[in-house]
């Protein structure tokens, strides 16, 4: 199992790129980089979204074992949406989700 910075690193060095050109896309700096990719610094969620982003990959994937998958990303740009929501507006969307999977489980349950 390969840990987040060697992902970080791995994912960066098939596009070719210095750390320092990392750090520019995500706004950031090269020591920085250099701290995720030895694990001296654990990224926080702000800035696994955004390497996430640049490589096309899911937060699931640098986190875990998770896969790339178009399902995944499709998830991840939907989260960061709702990020950008004010808190009236989320916790309606929160309110409608949580429903949505309560109806779906209750039908799973009794089918």
């Amino acid at each position: 199992m390969l840990n987040i910075g060697s992902k970080i690193m791995e994912l960066r060095k098939a596009k070719s790129w210095s750390q320092e050109d990392l750090a520019k896309q995500i706004q950031s700096s090269r020591v920085m980089i250099g701290n995720y990719e030895r694990n001296t610094n654990t990224p926080s969620i702000d800035i696994l979204l955004k390497i996430a982003n640049i490589f096309d990959v899911s937060v699931d994937y640098l986190i875990g074992e998770g896969s790339l998958s178009n399902y995944d990303k499709e998830v991840l740009k939907r989260i960061e949406d709702i990020e950008q929501l004010d808190e009236d507006t989320k916790s309606k969307l929160f309110f409608l989700i949580d429903n949505v999977i309560q109806n779906f489980k209750t039908k799973q349950a009794f089918s």
